[in-house]
């Protein structure tokens, strides 16, 4: 049983508590429950005696400008960027064009609809002319998910939509077993973006389709589409399918012996993949900084008949439900490592302190200048946040009852003017709205923005200089480290359970995703570690060349 630690070793240890919101799967509850954790009581506890806040929906800002050291948000800010499919779209079209398209051609091309129709057009008719017949295109809603209101279509004619959708060229040769096509869903978890943590785990779903695939039907969709929601009520899902067997799932493990039984190397597919889960990671960096979050993705890739990994899309809540023995086996685990990868213990004490009725004093965060010092130093409010204003233990009580009442009316101003992404509408007018130069309006609003009252709370600095620090709160930053780095060094943890750090890769990259990311430099160590899994690819496919002379 996980339990917390007072300073004193005399004093009666507390469990961990969870807290869930009313639409989280059912299995977080159970395997928290199973780990001797409690689960919070609204009416009997206090807000800051939960240790990990679970939901499937984005937190408020408020609740990640009053998190406190000792606990966890499952959910990072505007994490919405690279789990819509439009915005995905964008951001990986932009580095790209940045950085050329051999390390980002992992994406099809997509075409943001109704917006993008006339380069669609363009695309479609080269595409015609080139090969001699239309190409497959599949169109997807940008807000759907579980395979809803997905199309395949040949002909340009069938192309129908109603709301915001992305259409991209159909991988028309996918990988298959036995006839039926499959994807894999990679578990990521980040648990910085700053500096950038990206752990994925080695275990993982592979999904297949119920009926064999067939292009001459691509309205059938439990030939076409892998999603578990679509397929478990296929006719042919709890039938023996030859050589994939009852219902339409594989684990990792399964599907890597099953590759090296046909001579694959599913080391250099792995390596593959972990590449693209970084380089898609390092399109949305950085994130608003918020402190102790982690965010649990679900990246699906389908590999084609050449053995080459597609990114198809990535998921801000990835399914936890329990379908079949094989979500049980990988689901359950996972959540139980993602539990040991968040390391409560090196933060244990400080929630110790803060509880009603502990001998320790009731101690505020403390903020310092950059390379100043100063005693007692604790962890602060907001983990990794910087602000503008130092804050001492007699003012702290007040600035926050004040922070409390005024933060409900910063925060819609605030939305106004600091949008990451535009709003999702029919045409899509809004999506370069972030390329245009600033109204008159916003510039007014702007300027009513800078002449709110100056508040002595990290609560109101931080929500007002959200997007645009200003050079007083770069000066400021915690003076602890965050809890997701080791005690022996600065670098994360190397393996937690079956997550596996894949990012920082070495100090190189550690050290240019700290602080304000340098992606240019990251971008070269990629480079760097691409040319040397290619050299090795070489070198094995000599020997193995070399092996079977000998044998021969």
């Amino acid at each position: 049983m996980e339990m917390l630690a007072d300073d004193n070793a005399s004093e009666t240890l507390k469990p961990l508590v969870f807290r869930l919101h009313e639409n989280a799967p059912a299995i977080i509850r159970e395997v928290l429950l199973e780990r001797g954790w409690t689960e919070f009581d609204q009416k009997e506890q206090d807000d800051t005696d939960w240790n990990l806040y679970w939901r499937n929906s984005p937190f408020p800002m408020t609740d990640h400008h009053s998190i406190k050291p000792w606990q966890r948000l499952n959910h990072y800010p505007e994490a919405v960027r690279i789990t819509r499919k439009d915005y995905l779209a964008r951001h990986l079209k932009r580095m790209k064009g940045a950085y050329g398209s051999t390390l980002y051609e992992f994406s099809p091309v997509a075409f943001i609809m109704p917006n993008d129709y006339v380069k669609f057009i363009a695309e479609y008719s080269k595409e015609r002319q080139t090969v001699g017949r239309p190409s497959y295109w599949i169109c997807k809603p940008v807000h759907l998910s579980r395979g809803r209101g997905i199309l395949i279509f040949q002909d340009i004619k069938d192309l129908v939509y109603h709301c915001t959708v992305i259409v991209q060229k159909y991988i028309s040769n996918p990988l298959l077993i036995s006839g039926y096509k499959l994807d894999l869903r990679l578990y990521v978890c980040v648990t910085s973006f700053c500096p950038l943590t990206i752990y994925i785990y080695e275990e993982g779903l592979v999904r297949f389709a119920t009926e064999k695939f067939d292009l001459s039907s691509l309205d059938n969709v439990y030939a076409h589409l892998t999603n578990t929601s679509i397929n478990k009520y296929g006719a042919s899902y709890k039938t023996f399918k030859e050589g994939i067997g009852c219902g339409c799932k594989w684990t990792f493990s399964k599907f890597r012996s099953y590759l090296r039984i046909f001579g694959v190397d599913d080391m250099l597919l792995w390596q593959k993949m972990n590449n693209i889960v970084i380089l898609t990671l390092l399109a949305v960096t950085p994130l608003p900084e918020a402190s102790n979050c982690f965010e649990l993705f679900g990246f699906d890739i389908l590999i084609d008949d050449k053995f080459k990994p597609w990114l198809l899309e990535v998921n801000y809540n990835p399914a936890l439900c329990l379908d079949c023995s094989i979500d049980d086996t990988v689901k359950r685990k996972l959540l139980h490592d993602i539990v040991e990868l968040l390391n409560y213990k090196q933060v244990d004490t400080h929630r110790q302190n803060e509880m009603p009725g502990s001998k320790a004093v009731r101690r505020q965060a403390r903020w310092r200048r950059t390379g100043q010092s100063t005693p007692e130093e604790t962890p602060g409010l907001l983990s990794g946040r910087k602000v503008s204003t130092c804050i001492s233990a007699p003012q702290t009580q007040p600035a926050l009852q004040f922070a409390r009442g005024s933060i409900h009316k910063v925060s819609s101003l605030t939305r106004k003017t600091a949008r990451a992404h535009p709003k999702e509408t029919l045409t899509s007018q809004l999506r370069e709205k972030m390329n245009k130069p600033k109204t008159s309006s916003q510039v007014k609003i702007e300027a009513k923005n800078k002449q709110l009252p100056a508040v002595h709370s990290p609560f109101i600095s931080a929500q007002l200089s959200r997007w645009s620090p200003s050079p007083e709160i770069c000066n400021y930053k915690l003076s602890t480290r965050p809890y997701f780095l080791s005690d022996k060094d600065q670098m994360p943890t190397r393996q937690v359970g079956g997550f596996v750090l894949i990012f920082p890769f070495n100090e190189a990259a550690l050290q240019a995703s700290k602080d304000s990311t340098d992606v240019k430099s990251i971008i070269k160590e990629i480079n760097k570690l691409v040319s040397k899994q290619n050299s090795t690819r070489q070198k094995r496919h000599r020997l193995f060349n070399f092996m079977i002379c000998i044998t021969s």
